[in-house]
């Protein structure tokens, strides 16, 4: 008997009949092919779970397609995180297309609704005056950083190594593209009312004015970057408690209704729901990568450093921000007090997950 024939022999043969490979649910008349998160598979895991294609799930051949270099259509490189079975996420949001229409629907249905009924009230002619520039100038240029933090996140989604994890990419990057929209129609809409708005200045500000230039660096930085993984993290777990929180939350929520705008904050309220989502959707692939059995010493490592880099430089962005606080005609909230909660916001999260803060985030 030759090498081969033994060979053959004690190989099992490679078969694409069915019945040929025994899965999870593989002799179930429901069809289950996968092992699902819960005692039952869900809609989102019928519509998601291998959807994408894995040469290492039940497919005898390797992509059919690939790069020019070899690489193949998807691959695990293209992260520097590692996983013993990327399969194993699922989103906690359990988002998938037909009901991320339907949320996208009704939260531009909601904004709409509002400014229609505060401009039938005449509510933007009875805005303070320098609270209409704040807007003009500082609203306007904060919805290039959604932009910018939609635009990554688009750019991340295509290179997830499964549809679980590519779709809860893509819907973060949608919320952040329909926000960054969301803005610039409410300005629109306001400069209706306020022929004096230059709906321009925003854009120069976000180019010009210092107290900005932090926040384009920590956007590009995270845009520069060629890890998908490293866009998501960055965006949820560092830029959005530290500088996308700070300014929704911590200045134009907490400001605008002094300044007898209540419109402001119903928009922007939109965008804090689209982040506990796409938080708590992060949380859990850090938390599986940072537990996995034989890579999770590495994963927590490669974190603890992602988390350093892009920290310096969002807690640098925020404290560029100070002066925006001094600019309302009525001061209710204070800068230290906002910083300090952004800087709870991301010790609770990263503790959680059990990473390290940098020493500029502990000292802070």
């Amino acid at each position: 008997m030759n090498a081969f024939t033994q060979e053959a022999i004690a190989q099992p043969p490679r078969s694409g009949a069915a019945g040929a490979a025994q899965f999870a649910g593989w002799d179930s008349r429901k069809y289950t092919y996968y092992k699902p998160k819960g005692r039952h598979a869900t809609h989102y895991e019928d519509v998601t779970v291998d959807v994408q294609p894995d040469p290492k799930r039940y497919l005898l051949q390797d992509f059919i397609i690939s790069f020019p270099d070899g690489t193949p259509t998807y691959s695990e490189n293209w992260t520097a995180a590692k996983s013993s079975d990327w399969h194993q996420f699922r989103a906690v949001d359990e988002e998938w297309e037909r009901t991320h229409y339907q949320r996208q629907s009704t939260i531009c249905g909601m904004i709409g609704n509002v400014v229609e009924n505060a401009r039938r009230a005449g509510a933007p002619k009875r805005l303070d005056r320098t609270w209409v520039k704040v807007l003009e100038q500082y609203l306007g240029a904060y919805k290039h950083a959604e932009f910018g933090l939609g635009m990554a996140t688009m750019h991340a989604q295509r290179y997830g190594y499964t549809q679980m994890i590519n779709s809860a990419i893509l819907t973060n990057s949608s919320y952040k593209l329909r926000f960054a929209q969301d803005l610039t129609l409410y300005l629109a809409e306001l400069a209706l009312d306020l022929p004096e708005i230059n709906l321009d200045l925003g854009k120069q500000h976000w180019l010009e004015n210092p107290a900005w230039q932090g926040t384009r660096e920590a956007v590009e930085a995270i845009n520069g970057t060629s890890d998908y993984l490293e866009k998501y993290f960055a965006v949820n777990l560092v830029f959005e408690p530290l500088v996308a929180e700070l300014v929704r939350s911590g200045f134009f929520m907490q400001v605008a209704a002094a300044q007898g705008d209540f419109t402001t904050p119903t928009v922007i309220s939109a965008a804090e729901g689209d982040y506990q989502r796409n938080l708590a959707n992060t949380a859990e692939l850090v938390h599986i990568l940072s537990q996995d059995a034989e890579h999770g010493a590495h994963n927590r490592a490669l974190f603890n450093r992602w988390l350093a880099e892009h920290g310096k430089r969002a807690l640098a962005a925020a404290r560029q921000l100070q002066p925006m606080w001094s600019l309302p005609h009525h001061k209710v909230a204070q800068f230290p007090e906002a910083l300090n909660r952004a800087l709870e916001r991301i010790r609770s999260i990263t503790g959680e997950l059990g990473l390290e803060l940098p020493a500029e985030l502990k000292a802070a």
